[in-house]
């Protein structure tokens, strides 16, 4: 699923963030020390290697809403963007803060004079946020913010599996 917003792309794709060669910067969906854990943190630093993290731990502690560039290390990537998700239910206001990830994440993209940039579905896995919610917060986010981007031209949403990407695709659609 794809479409544009002036010179901008959106799209939406089943997948692994780890695996997305085309694409100048990956989002991971952090912790707040930007370490190795499970889900899209686990597996982004599974193939970035030890160097992901030794340059993560002078960027910590993060807190939620927040994001960070470093290297891609040994990922296909150029760099990493990482954010902390808010915790749903626990950090509030979640909404601001979800969207403030998406928003932070592609001014650090811009900053960097990027072209393209993948994000997995930030705080919807062990942080507990439900999945159409978030996809309105991010897909929102996106479509207000790009309007203003200079450098970047394409916007990827990868899915972990095929119902995520049913509710992105939903929302993509019902927007354009």
């Amino acid at each position: 699923m794809q479409f544009r917003i002036g010179p901008v792309s959106v799209e939406c794709v089943t997948g692994d963030i780890a695996d997305q060669a085309d694409i100048d910067v990956v989002v991971n969906a952090a912790n707040a020390q930007l370490q190795p854990g499970g889900g899209v943190a686990g597996a982004l630093h599974r193939y970035a290697g030890p160097g992901l993290a030794e340059e993560g731990r002078k960027l910590a502690p993060l807190h939620p809403g927040e994001a960070v560039m470093t290297g891609g290390h040994n990922l296909p990537n150029r760099h990493v963007i990482h954010c902390l998700g808010p915790v749903y239910g626990h950090d509030e206001p979640s909404a601001v803060l979800l969207a403030r990830c998406y928003r932070n994440a592609l001014l650090l993209a811009e900053k960097a004079g990027l072209a393209s940039i993948a994000f997995p579905a930030i705080s919807t896995g062990i942080f507990g946020y439900p999945v159409e919610e978030a996809a309105r917060i991010a897909i929102g986010t996106v479509l207000t913010e790009a309007p203003q981007l200079k450098t970047l031209r394409l916007i990827r949403f990868v899915l972990f599996d095929r119902a995520a990407y049913e509710v992105y695709a939903r929302m993509l659609e019902d927007v354009h």
